[in-house]
């Protein structure tokens, strides 16, 4: 079995990257997982992680958000450094929330809503967390108050947004049939297959 380190932005993507890393293969496991609560502790512990990369795997997985493109964000964050090549450097496109949507099938299950109103194309979407919450609006009451947050709360997200969709992650959500409309997906779960495959 080997190692692999995960490094996310908060509690959804690293369930988020347990599932990718528990799927690529056997011969991976996620045995460390780093996490303080936004991408400003990813981006500032960017030499670390190149460090760490040299010995063992290191996911690192964080949201491209309003940055142009996944290559600006990495030469940013790395300062146009080499990234080592046991570094997975991916970027979700916009947020995490877009590779949930790719599976619709599976998220249309979760939010009891029509197939046809999950996005085609979730890479594209803006904001994916709004659409998201968009559509929980729609979900029945108990799914709904869990993902929505109250109105007039700081937050647009509800108290049980996070434990919610990671148990859909862990449990419903499938990932090589999101993978078909969600092109950095399908380049991350490509990465996983190739580290899984190299031994």
């Amino acid at each position: 079995m080997r190692p692999v380190v995960l490094a996310t932005e908060d509690a959804l993507s690293e369930a988020v990257g347990q599932r990718m890393v528990s799927d690529a293969g056997s011969g991976l496991a996620v045995t460390q997982t780093l996490r303080q609560g936004g991408f400003g502790y990813l981006k500032s512990r960017m030499r670390n992680f190149c460090e760490l990369a040299r010995r063992t795997p290191v996911l690192l997985l964080t949201d491209l958000d309003t940055e142009e493109c996944p290559a600006t964000l990495i030469d940013v964050w790395s300062r146009r450094d080499a990234i080592p090549k046991r570094l997975l450097f991916r970027v979700a496109v916009r947020q995490v929330e877009s590779w949930l949507l790719a599976d619709r099938d599976g998220m249309a299950r979760l939010l009891k809503v029509n197939t046809r109103l999950l996005p085609r194309d979730p890479d594209a979407l803006p904001d994916a967390k709004r659409s998201l919450l968009q559509l929980a609006q729609r979900a029945p009451r108990a799914i709904r108050e869990d993902l929505v947050a109250e109105s007039g709360a700081a937050a647009a997200q509800g108290l049980g947004y996070n434990a919610v969709l990671s148990n859909f992650v862990r449990t419903s959500w499938n990932p090589s049939r999101a993978e078909h409309r969600s092109n950095s997906l399908a380049r991350a779960r490509k990465r996983l297959t190739e580290l899984a495959a190299a031994g």
